[in-house]
């Protein structure tokens, strides 16, 4: 019997020094605990706010939170399986970090697509557990107005953060820019001809579009997209985009900026949230982010003063009684 429980001990030390010190959860979940606080651990339907970076176990970064500047913010779901995040975030409270390592062929089941050259035996999740508002026999009012009022908190942080981001990054990279009473700035790198574009114009523009950060979040420009190892579906055709000035089909700091272009000039645009997208975001663009643009004034197309006129419908009135 003794030898029997010697070697369970020492294929558990095996096991422990070829996962490089993960400990082995339930369902194969690999899992590392950085910091514990020794707080309560997170159950279902808590309130969660966390910060995660996903990785290949090459180390190459799928998906920060960090580059974003916008944590996860949920209520706890239930796991969908055993061994997933989910399950790995329930081993951890307030404050609490960890690495989790899960083997792809067990997210990637069923069908689902792995990304273009994903070739990891694992993803791994490093996961830092910033906030947890317990929902326990609260009532749900209560727990609601909890949660809401953390959240404006923290909006309110990141709004207050938000002129230094932006002189910092001016700083960093040396530009003399000039500001426009809505906040906007920016600086032309390759001056253009011609005139520039006025409401109801159509620019045609390329783009590059940063975090403040340095991360490229979208462009126009394939190469650009290349190097910034952006995940690109093999059906988008990479070129010039045309956009009618002034008519809000896009962010007012492009509106207004675009107006300062002519044709073939380059310039940055350092765009504030309050012309971008607001306390709201968009994908991985979190709430108060002040934006970068790499801008290129392609060309500058006037209407057609010959195109016909659209028809507008005559209503008929409807019968006197």
């Amino acid at each position: 019997m003794k030898r029997k429980l010697m070697f369970l001990s020492l294929a558990a030390i095996g096991l422990a020094s070829c996962n490089g010190g993960f400990k082995q959860g339930d369902g194969g979940l690999l899992y590392n605990i950085h910091t514990s606080k020794g707080g309560a651990k997170i159950k279902e339907g808590d309130f969660i706010s966390l910060n995660m970076v996903v990785k290949t176990d090459g180390d190459s970064v799928l998906n920060s939170t960090y580059e974003s500047g916008q944590p996860t913010r949920m209520a706890m779901p239930k796991p969908q399986a055993k061994g997933d995040v989910v399950a790995g975030i329930g081993l951890l409270g307030e404050g609490d970090s960890a690495t989790f390592k899960i083997a792809s062929d067990s997210i990637f089941k069923g069908g689902q697509q792995r990304p273009p050259g994903f070739k990891s035996k694992y993803l791994v999740f490093v996961v830092k557990v910033e906030k947890v508002i317990a929902k326990g026999n609260l009532n749900e009012q209560v727990f609601r107005g909890r949660v809401m009022d953390y959240i404006k908190s923290q909006g309110d942080a990141l709004k207050a953060q938000e002129p230094a981001k932006i002189k910092k990054y001016i700083a960093d990279h040396n530009l003399k820019v000039e500001k426009t009473a809505s906040g906007l700035q920016y600086v032309i790198t390759t001056p253009g001809t011609g005139a520039k574009p006025a409401v109801g114009d159509t620019a045609v523009v390329n783009y590059t579009g940063k975090m403040v950060s340095g991360k490229v979040f979208d462009t126009s420009i394939k190469a650009e997209a290349t190097k910034a190892k952006i995940p690109v579906d093999p059906m988008r055709q990479f070129a010039p985009i045309r956009i009618p000035v002034g008519q809000g089909k896009v962010i007012p700091g492009w509106d207004e900026g675009l107006q300062l272009l002519n044709k073939g000039s380059k310039a940055i645009f350092i765009i504030p949230s309050d012309i971008a997208y607001k306390d709201q975001g968009i994908g991985p663009i979190g709430p108060y982010s002040p934006l970068v643009f790499e801008m290129e004034m392609v060309d500058v197309v006037k209407p057609n003063p010959n195109a016909p006129k659209p028809v507008v419908p005559q209503l008929t009135p409807p019968p006197a009684k």
